[in-house]
């Protein structure tokens, strides 16, 4: 790391904690020419691979966009759209990987989607996974039902559990 003040090429690691909740790090350093100290933060890179084999770099902004494009219309709040594309990142993340397929971009969206807004879910699965007949809509309206269904449960088991206490 070279020294903003005097060029050095080399820096000394002086402290080293995490920010971001533990997506960057954040180190104070200091020159050994100079004697200066000042801090880097070093996060790490996540590559996207489109189909068509270009790498970009992740873009929150991006999901952000693409999933307002489906809540066109939908009464869904901008803080939503933010939440959920945090949620699609720190799901990519836990991959572990430095490069993540665009694909499995777009199946960390449909989960969060779906239950933040059931009809911008069908939207976004039908460009996403490319629907060709009603029959893809009626299966896919078919495992929505089921999964309300199984949600509801959890939730009523879970504020019975809570009773019982």
């Amino acid at each position: 790391m070279h020294c903003p003040y005097c060029r050095h090429p080399d820096s000394r690691v002086v402290d080293s904690r995490e920010a971001d909740e533990g997506q960057a790090i954040r180190r104070r350093r200091s020159c050994p020419a100079c004697g200066r100290r000042f801090t880097t933060v070093e996060t790490a890179v996540l590559s996207v691979v489109k189909r068509s084999g270009v790498t970009e770099p992740f873009s929150r902004e991006k999901v952000v966009r693409g999933v307002r494009r489906a809540c066109q219309g939908r009464d869904v709040a901008d803080d939503a759209l933010y939440q959920l594309a945090q949620k699609v990142e720190e799901t990519v993340r836990a991959n572990g990987s430095a490069e993540i397929p665009s694909n499995e971009i777009g199946l960390a969206i449909l989960g969060p989607l779906r239950d933040l807004d059931e009809v911008a879910y069908l939207r976004f699965a039908s460009v996403y996974r490319s629907y060709s007949s009603a029959e893809d809509f009626e299966r896919e309206i078919h495992e929505l039902r089921v999964h309300r269904e199984e949600s509801a449960r959890a939730a009523e088991a879970e504020s019975g559990a809570k009773q019982d206490v």
